[in-house]
């Protein structure tokens, strides 16, 4: 077989018309049963502009329904989110035509390391990977410092327009989090340094082309994300399922809703009050999937421990710098909520 770098180029080779490679097989895993819930379970949806510009019994209700969203299912979408459907429209189109540049191209961003501003690559880490994944990446680090790949052209300017809407959505959802913990409004924002200018935005394109044989192979495996909130927006294939009550729920979005989900280090933030959620990627066998999230965590530097004021008896995590977080993850093969439990204090 020729060799190739990408999994889209594997597809486009025409040598997994019936089959795919034996590296490709992902074994079951024993921790997260295979049960898809076939019931109609909706993920709670929150009206941002409620949270954001309704009277104070509506705000006083979202952010009810908000603390319950982050306790009961760790997902919500956001929908009246004031991100321009046009924009929404642009980053897909751009992401596209991004995976559809040569691969020659494209390898000058196929980065070495964690915090290389620009990453293009597959899998998720192959050298850990116990099964290589049926997906395709590009990673970019857009905040404190934007960066974004010379081609497309006009990719860039709607990558900086994105980020910076996606922040601010982030920012507002966090004061509606923070409210709902019995906090001040500020206090996340403030504790973690969000409002800084240095806060961390990592923007993760993801592309799983359609595969012959979708049922034996996984676009990402069962995980949590790092940080404090993640803001997804895909395509409408559906993909995504959610570990919740033993099943996994298949998410099914509205149109030009951003999915956001609670990261590791709000877990560790809301001393467990509210706890990251193990989900997954699943690929189908007719058409490529498209996601685009961003992770909004403090400055690298940062050291993230449960909050004073939500620690009852003792802290239940130990504190840890984002940066060695990030470096921890990325060490190992993606698997539930090992990195998590690194941290936690028996």
């Amino acid at each position: 077989m020729t060799q190739v770098s990408s999994v889209k180029q594997l597809v486009e080779s025409g040598c997994v018309k019936s089959s795919v490679p034996s590296s490709y097989v992902f074994p079951g895993d024993p921790d997260y049963n295979s049960i898809v819930s076939d019931e109609a379970e909706g993920i709670p949806t929150i009206d941002f502009s409620l949270l954001t510009s309704g009277n104070p019994d509506q705000r006083s209700k979202v952010i009810k329904d908000l603390g319950n969203a982050c306790r009961e299912w760790g997902f919500f979408m956001v929908t009246n989110h004031g991100v321009p459907h046009k924009l929404i429209d642009d980053m897909m189109s751009g992401s596209g035509d991004f995976f559809d540049l040569r691969e020659e191209v494209k390898r000058d961003y196929a980065g070495k390391t964690l915090f290389d501003p620009i990453r293009w690559g597959t899998s998720f880490n192959p050298k850990v990977d116990k099964a290589l994944l049926w997906r395709d990446y590009l990673k970019i680090h857009v905040h404190p410092q934007f960066n974004a790949p010379k081609k497309p052209a006009g990719f860039s300017e709607t990558l900086e327009e994105y980020s910076k809407k996606s922040r601010e959505v982030a920012s507002e959802l966090l004061k509606g989090i923070s409210k709902s913990l019995g906090l001040e409004e500020s206090h996340i924002n403030k504790k973690m340094e969000m409002e800084s200018g240095l806060c961390h935005q990592l923007l993760v394109v993801n592309l799983y082309p359609p595969c012959p044989q979708s049922e034996v192979v996984m676009g990402l495996p069962p995980h949590t994300d790092h940080g404090l909130l993640t803001l997804l927006m895909q395509n409408q294939l559906c993909g995504l399922q959610v570990f919740h009550h033993h099943k996994w729920v298949p998410v099914k979005p509205l149109p030009y809703s951003l999915l956001a989900n609670i990261g590791d280090h709000m877990e560790i933030l809301s001393n467990g009050e509210y706890k990251s959620v193990v989900h997954r990627a699943v690929v189908n066998s007719k058409a490529t999937r498209i996601s685009i999230g961003t992770a909004h965590g403090p400055p690298l530097d940062t050291i993230v421990s449960p909050a004073e004021e939500l620690v009852t008896r003792a802290p239940a995590y130990r504190g840890i710098r984002y940066r060695e977080y990030l470096e921890l993850q990325q060490s190992y093969q993606l698997n539930g909520k090992s990195c998590l439990d690194r941290l936690r204090i028996n």
